[in-house]
């Protein structure tokens, strides 16, 4: 799985309705964090960000149907999906 957090697709699911205190209601991201996931660099640094905003969908009650198509997002992409490793499955 080289290249697993360099391939991973943005967090955003195609939602974009920026509602909660400026929070999508799709992926719980904000438009400033959705411009600077683009930008992130490194492994640990996608990996911190996937981790926080899990914590985010799950505390807002979101996370499985945002992980269900997040999934579907990287199947349809063809790439590996970055969560299975946040989850212990890869």
């Amino acid at each position: 799985m080289a290249g697993l957090w360099r391939k991973a697709p943005s967090p955003c699911i195609g939602v974009c309705k920026f509602r909660d205190a400026g929070h999508c209601v799709g992926c719980r991201m904000t438009k400033p964090e959705k411009k600077r996931f683009k930008r992130l660099e490194g492994k640990a640094k996608k990996r911190a960000f996937f981790v926080e905003l899990s914590e985010r969908l799950q505390q807002a009650g979101r996370y499985a149907y945002w992980a269900r198509m997040y999934r579907r997002r990287c199947e349809k992409k063809d790439r590996p999906c970055p969560l299975d490793k946040l989850e212990g499955r890869g």
